[in-house]
């Protein structure tokens, strides 16, 4: 059956219909694709992120450690001053009563 003219015939919007049916897969396609990449990004972060928080956990352990060392230092370089201005003044007292 023709169409009357300015109309389109049946063959022609089925054929109209299928090229906006296989746009919209296309369109649909390129997004679940995109939506993809966005997960493995989202992946990646998310590793990146424990990766980081690991390492911070590391290093707060280990600036607590050499923190901790770092107060025993300041604690025996006190009492070897100590000791080293005892002795001091042990061998002034030797030496004056030599004189």
């Amino acid at each position: 059956m023709a169409a009357p003219e300015g109309q389109l015939s049946e063959t022609e919007l089925i054929e109209a219909a299928a090229a906006r049916l296989s746009l919209a897969l296309d369109a649909l396609d390129a997004a679940a694709e995109r939506r993809r990449e966005a997960d493995r990004e989202s992946q990646a972060l998310a590793g990146q992120v424990h990766a980081i928080g690991s390492d911070r956990a590391r290093l707060a352990s280990e600036l607590d450690e050499a923190t901790a060392r770092a107060k025993e230092l300041e604690a025996a370089n006190r009492e070897v001053g100590a000791r080293i201005d005892q002795a001091i003044a042990t061998i002034r007292t030797v030496l004056e009563s030599d004189e």
